[in-house]
This record gives structure tokens, sequence and C-alpha cells, in this order.
């Protein structure tokens, strides 16, 4: 969340006294019903706000709450703009959006979806209506805030209402909102003042004694328009010949704005007219504040007397301690001023940003250092306040302020260089990267030694990003460790940035015990620099390392740690807690339990869908797939396995486009259509020339599973082979066991047995330890077959290699093959169906085993043992232990 929170911003302005009645306007303001959003636009001065200020008291003492938010142009930061719609939700419900601020201390800031979805799900349970207001919309220009506030208005429960004042039409879904009937709009020609309500405003409170002629006359040449009404009043004030004023009144809004403008100001006593003008650079005004620019002691006793005079300045708070000029008004302050005295604006500017500065609001400070034209302040000030926005994700404001800065005044902080070109690059924004990072290198060469290690080892780390986004591991590697030499060992923080990039491109490299190893200092660093965002990253990414090298038990510790870190600290939202679910699931089905398993992937999944982060999607989406599939949901499993092809597509990611198309070829093997599997896998082949090697592993592998399926085993073999020999290398477990169960396969269906029994059972030996269950029953039937045949070499002896293996172990995966069989094969031939349990209790029969030693297997009494055997018998129609096995077989259970 941004630092020190404006609360002014999130309080609605004060109506004043004796408002003039429009009961019209209150009446369509009051047709919101069904409606998500109400749209008032109009230029300024048509007293937009004051009329919602007024229709919010109404509201609220009907027991109905409302959020407001005044928006200004350093709301067009994301996170800034979000920071305070979350803050505004707070003042109606305690404790929402606390995700949504959590999220947003993250360098790294969560794609406007997600943050906007969770916001959404919270405000839909809330038990009250909330209507959300926010003020001044023209002033935001930024995509991402527009694209924050259409993903509102489009998903807004029916208890939540959206209000928004601007001075034009926002870019957002009004044509489509206007069709459906769910939008109300108030415009200029509602706003304008009818002779009637000009007649009410003139005479009632402006304290005028205006005849009827002389309102109709200053109506119609005003249009109604409420400033320009207001102005004139002000000029009116004292005259004796009012009528030959208003006569004398005529012209084009701006014309009259400008003749208006000059009387009032010109009317009032040097003292007022200094104080307004030297006040005119403030966006909002405090006593102190104001005495700091005019140089006086009585800037409360000043605010106040504008405010009694209705000189257009708008109390922010309650205790009318904060305030700021209509917005119409400041502009003609400000031009006045500059044309006047062109020099004084800027020392004023100074002056406030000295005031900021010493009050400890250093954005502020940083703002009118700009437009004071003092960068060497403003670079000081940057400098100072960069890391913590990097905390809290304000890039977009950060580079902003970078680029407005001169290069010499950046070259006196070459910092400040790389702080830009590490913007540039989490941008995406590689090649505009360039410049920075050579200016901040020169740098480096002139100066004391530790300087220079500063800058280069800094410069070397955003490199090494850059390197690893490009494709090039092996060179990120090469300059993440240079960064690690040359950065001060005392700043973690600072280091923590190339170690995750170190991590990140050993990874993609294959060298997955070094990935692990970097990981867990990357995330060490973060917690001992208390950089959550890279500590999280570090915990959940050595998670994933760890299933890649076949530790289920050390990447179920690492999951669960980042799962309850993420809810202890509130921050579901951050883009990594996704690929915690994720994982978390993919784990869970390789251990076979399914329903929790898709669960979590399904929590995963709907974040992943909001970050639209490509990597945690396509591994979400194929492995929802995949236990939708061993549940017997074939068309779920097909329905997620396209949306993976599309999304990996769509992003143009090759190791994601790589895993998803496989696994399509795989799934379409599952459904019985080789066909279209092989097609597939040609259309693969012919577009992945020049994949990288974590594509190409994916790629062979599928390739070889197709050879075998369509009866080339000695080629497939061949292929399995080299891949043995690469997972090995790579130290990539999960992949080797793959292999070696589809090796043995090969072997078994060219009658090889005892060869493919060994080769099986080096595969059962590194996963009994994790608990693996899925690599092998994803086979199907022909797996169940081998894991037979295996269980009576284990009886035999005739495999040294096989007792390491247990029976029991054995049991539980032909137990999950079978548990599979059902809905495709024989659900329709038992009256009954089998049990997990049961299952396992048939395959130890089948290997042998008689009832002492069973029970000693699944570690249950011998009686429990004999319920399970009775239970066979009925269910399968058997008498004794042969009958049912060869009963067993014959239903393809066995």
């Amino acid at each position: 969340m941004p630092q020190q929170l404006v609360t002014t911003k999130l309080r609605t302005p004060k109506t004043r006294p004796n408002l003039v009645a429009r009961p019209r306007l209150r009446k369509a303001l009051a047709r919101t019903g069904g409606r998500r959003l109400t749209l008032v636009s109009a230029p300024a001065g048509f007293g937009k706000t004051t009329l919602l200020g007024e229709w919010v008291e109404d509201w609220t003492a009907q027991g109905r709450s409302v959020s407001w938010v005044s928006l200004d142009v350093s709301d067009n930061d994301p996170a800034r703009f979000l920071s305070y719609l979350a803050s505004a939700l707070r003042t109606v419900e305690e404790g929402i959006g606390e995700g949504v601020l959590a999220s947003l201390r993250s360098p790294e800031l969560p794609p406007v979806e997600a943050v906007m979805g969770a916001l959404v799900n919270e405000l839909a349970d809330l038990p009250q209506e909330v209507s959300i207001v926010l003020d001044d919309y023209h002033l935001i220009v930024s995509d991402t805030v527009h694209e924050a506030v259409s993903f509102l208005i489009e998903h807004l429960s029916e208890n939540i209402h959206l209000v928004i004042l601007s001075r034009t039409d926002p870019p957002l879904p009004i044509s489509k909102l206007r069709a459906r009937g769910q939008m109300t709009e108030i415009r200029a020609v509602d706003l304008r003042f009818t002779p009637e309500e000009a007649s009410a405003f003139l005479n009632d409170a402006m304290g005028l004694a205006l005849s009827g002629r002389d309102v109709a006359a200053l109506e119609e040449v005003t249009e109604g328009w409420v400033a320009a009404l207001q102005l004139a009043a002000l000029s009116m004030r004292d005259r004796e010949d009012v009528s030959g004023f208003v006569e004398a009144f005529s012209g084009s809004n701006r014309h009259v704005l400008d003749f208006l403008a000059d009387e009032v100001l010109e009317q009032q006593p040097e003292d007022v007219r200094e104080f307004l003008l030297k006040t005119s650079v403030l966006g909002r005004m405090a006593a102190p504040l104001c005495e700091a620019l005019t140089a006086r002691s009585d800037g409360q006793v000043m605010l106040e007397r504008l405010d009694r005079e209705n000189l257009f300045v708008v109390s922010l708070d309650d205790e009318r301690r904060w305030y700021r000029y209509h917005h119409l008004f400041a502009d003609f302050l400000k031009s006045r001023l500059e044309r006047e005295r062109p020099r004084l604006a800027g020392e004023l500017h100074l002056r406030a940003s000295d005031w900021y500065e010493r009050s400890g609001r250093a954005f502020e400070a940083l703002e009118h250092a700009l437009s004071g034209g003092d960068h060497e302040r403003a670079a000081d000030l940057v400098e100072r306040v960069a890391r913590e926005m990097w905390s809290r994700g304000e890039v977009v404001t950060l580079l902003g302020w970078l680029r407005n800065l001169p290069e010499e005044a950046k070259r006196r902080r070459p910092k400040l260089f790389l702080d830009q070109a590490t913007a540039l690059v989490l941008m995406g924004r590689l090649d505009e990267a360039d410049v920075p990072l050579q200016e901040a290198e020169r740098a480096a060469a002139d100066g004391e030694e530790a300087r220079r290690r500063y800058l280069l080892g800094y410069a070397a780390g955003v490199r090494s990003w850059r390197a690893r986004l490009d494709g090039e591991p092996r060179r990120a590697i090469e300059l993440a460790r240079l960064a690690m030499e040359f950065l001060p060992e005392d700043d973690p923080g600072l280091r923590s940035f190339p170690a995750i990039g170190m991590a990140q491109a050993f990874r993609d490299a294959g060298e997955l015990e070094a990935s692990s190893e970097s990981f867990a200092e990357a995330a060490e660093l973060g917690r001992a620099a208390g950089h959550l965002y890279g500590m999280l990253w570090g915990m959940i990414w050595q998670a994933r390392v760890h299933l890649e090298r076949g530790r289920l038990r050390e990447a179920d510790d690492a999951f669960r740690r980042a799962l309850r870190f993420i809810s202890e600290r509130g921050v579901e939202l951050l883009p990594t807690a996704g690929l915690a679910h994720i994982g978390m699931g993919a784990l869970l089905y390789e251990r076979n339990e399914l329903e929790e398993a898709e669960r979590e992937l399904e929590s995963g999944v709907e974040l992943a869908e909001r970050t639209r982060e490509v990597s945690n999607l396509v591994w979400g989406y194929v492995t929802l797939s995949r236990a939708r599939l061993a549940r017997g949901d074939g068309e779920g499993a097909l329905e997620m396995a396209l949306e993976s092809e599309r999304v990996a597509r769509d992003a143009g990611a090759e190791v994601e486009c790589a895993i998803a198309a496989n696994w399509m070829a795989r799934l379409r093997l599952a459904r019985g259509e080789l066909a279209e599997a092989v097609v597939l896998e040609q259309e693969r082949a012919a577009s992945a020339d020049a994949a990288s090697g974590a594509s190409r592993m994916v790629d062979r592998l599928t390739a070889a599973r197709l050879l075998h399926a369509r009866g080339d085993h000695d080629e497939a073999l061949g292929l399995l082979r080299e891949l043995r020999e690469a997972a090995e290398e790579a130290g990539r477990t999960g992949n080797l066991m793959e292999i070696l169960a589809l090796r043995a396969l090969a072997l078994w269906a060219k009658n090889e047995k005892e060869r493919a029994v060994g080769t099986l059972t080096q595969a059962l030996a590194l996963a009994e330890p994790e608990c693996y269950v899925r690599t092998f029953a994803d086979e199907g039937p022909a797996m169940s077959n081998l894991l037979s045949a295996a269980l009576g070499a284990r009886q035999s002896g005739r495999l040294e290699v096989a007792v390491r293996v247990s029976a029991r172990y054995v049991a539980k995966l032909q137990a999950a093959i079978a548990h599979d069989a059902p809905a495709a094969a024989i659900g329709a031939r038992l009256p009954e169906p089998l049990s997990e349990r049961e299952l396992e209790v048939l395959a130890l029969i089948a290997a042998g085993e008689a009832n002492q030693e069973i029970a000693d297997r699944l570690f249950v009494s011998i009686s429990t043992v004999k319920t399970h055997v009775n239970n066979l018998y009925r269910k399968l129609g058997a008498r004794g232990r042969t009958r049912a096995v060869t009963r067993a077989r014959e239903m393809g259970l066995l």
C-alpha cells in the first residue's frame, strides 16, 4: 500500500447549507436498482461533486453505505489506485480488501484481474448494499486502471453500485451497459439550473435580491452553468447597478469564466488575493502548509474565510483542516500566477516540497520538487524512496519520476539509472533498458572501489534477468554470479534479486540441484531483508524443483510451508500464490488423492486465470485435465486440455506449447484415438525444430510413447535410452520414473518379460519412498500385468532389486489401476464395485500372500483381512482364492 495514505481523498466533500433543492436529480440518482453504473459526466463547474455529496448524505441517512475516492493524477499508478479503492471500501466494512492491500506490497504488481476478482468476491459476500463513488475520473488516463474499473463493472454483484464523476466520458463499457439498461446517466443538460433553480441559487443561497428579469437573463447567458452563476453572484456583491452588470454580462462560457474570475479576484482585498495566488499551486491545503508558502501566520483563519465567503474552496474533512480549490478556479489562479509572476510558481512549489519533506511525506515532496524544477532535490528524494516503492509495487510511478529527471541529475546518482533499467526489465521492455544500463556502467569507472562494485554488481543483476528472459540461461548464470560477487553482503534485499534470477536460470538450464540451492538462498535473503515477495518466490519455486527432482516429501513440506505463509500474511493475491496451489494439487494428484488434488488445482487455476501467467496456467490446466480423466470425467479432461493449448498458443510460450500439445496427444491415446494423437505429434515435430532443451525433452517423451503405441518398440526403446541418460544427468527423477515405466512396457510388449520386470522394479524402487502412484496408474491395464509379474518376481526372489519394493506398494498401484478401470471397462459387470482397500487385498492374494501376511503388509488385523476377502468372493461371484483371481483377471482387474 502506498505510504502515508491521504485520508482526505476518502472522505465525501461536505455540502454547504442552503443548497438549492433539486428533486429531479435526486430522483434520477435514486434509480439505481438493478443498474451497475451511474455516470455523472459534465464539464467543470456543473456541480457534479456538490450533487453527489448531497446524495451521499441522503443515502447514508437511510442506513446505506458509500465509499468515496477523490482521484488525482497520481492515481494513474495502478498500485496507488487499487490501494485507495481498497482503503475506501474499508471505511464501510472493516477488513475488506485486506488481501488486495497485502498483494500490493509486492514489487511485482498482481495483474488487475487477480486483484479485482478477489475484491468482487469479497463485495459479493457483504450483507449490505454499497455504493462506490470515483470522483474526478477524467484525471485517469492509465489503461491498466481503466481495465480494473471495467472488470469491476462487468462482475459487480447486485448489492454493489458504482458511481463515476467525470468531465469526459471514460473509456469503459458504457455502450454495452446502456444497451442492457444497466446504467443511469446524468449529463450537463441535466445539471444545468432551470430558471427556478437559478433564482433559488442567486437570491437564496448567494443572498442577492435580483428581479425575475435579471435572473432569467443570467440563466439564459450562462445556460444554467452553476460555476458561471456563482462567479456572477460573487461579482455582483456590493454593486449598486446590478441590472447594468447583468445587461453587460455576455459571451461564451470560456469568456464568461475569464471575465468573472478577473472580477472576483480583482475585487478581493490584497491579502486575500495574495493568499489565493500563492496557494494555487497546492492540490490540497492545510493551514501550516499555506503559512509556509505565504509567510503568514493566519492560514486557518484565511481558509475558513474563503470557505465562509464561498470563494470556491471545498472542505475535505470533518475537522475542516484540509481544503482544496474548485478545479476550475484553481486552473484560473495558476494561470494568473504564471502570467503575473512566472518565477514565483517554482519557488512556491519548492517551499511546498520542503514542508512536505519535513512532515515526512516524501511522495508529495517529490512531486512539488519536480514541478518546481529542483531536479537535484527530486533526484535525492527518488533515491531515498526507490526501494520502498519496489516493495509496494509502484513501478509505474517510479519509472515516470525517473524519466522526468534530466540525465545529468541521474549521472550524479548512477544508481537511479539502474532503478530505471530494473523497472523497464520487469515491465518487459528489455531493449529500452540498455541505455540506462550503459550509463550506470560508465559511471562505475569513476569513483571509489565500493561504489564501483555496487554499480557493476547491480548492473550485472539486471543484465542477468534480461539474459534469462532472452533465453540465454548460461549467460544469465554467469551474470548473476558476478552480481553476487560484487554486491555487498550486508544488503540482502538487493542480493535477493540476482539470486532469484540465478535460480531460474539454473532451472532453465536443467541444473536442478543448483537451482534448488539458489532458490533456498534467495528465500533466505528475502527473509533477512524482510522482503516478503522474494522470500515467498524462493520458497515456492524451490518446492517446484523438488517435484521435478522426484522428491515428493520435500515438495510436500515446502508447498505446505508456502501455503501457511500465504495465509498467515494475508497475501493470497500475490502472483505466486496460484502456483503454490497448483503445485500442491500436482503433488496430491501424483499420490492419487484425487478429490483433494482437484480442489487445490481449481483454486490455483482460478488465480492463474486472473493473473494470466501462462506457465502457471498451462501447468494447472494440464494437471487438472489429468485429475479429471482419472476420476472418469473424460469431457472435463478434454475441456481443460483444449484450454491449455489455447493459452499456450496465444502466449507463444515455447515450453508451455510443448507441455500442452504433448498432453493432448497423450489424452487422445487414452481415449483410444491413436490416429489423432499421431497427427498432433507430427504437427508438433514440424514446428519444434528449434525447440529449447526443456521442450525437447517433453516432445521426445511423447514421440517414444506414440512409437510404442504404434508397435515400433525397438525405435521407442532407442529413444527412451537417450532420454534416460539425459534425465539421470539432469537429476530429473520424476521424468526418469516415467521413462523407465515406458521402457518396461515396451520390453513387455516385445515379450522380454524378465528385462521388463527388472526395468519396472528400478522405477518402483525410486518411486516407493516418495509414494508415487499416478506415474504408474496412468499407464492403464498393461501396467497392471507388469505389476503382477513384479510381485511374482519378488515372491520368487528372482530379482535382487525387487527386494526393495514392498508387496503392499505394488498392491496399492494395482488397486489404483483397477479403481480407474470400472468406469471404462467393467462397471456394468460387477453388481457392486470393489473398494480401493479390497483391490489392494485382491492384488496381494494374486501375489500368493496368506491372510496373515496381508494383514502385516496393510497394518490391519487378520479379522479385517478376512472381512475383505469374503467381500471379494461375494462381489466377484467366486468361491476360493484361485477362482477369485481368475475371475478378476477375466474382468481386467488384474
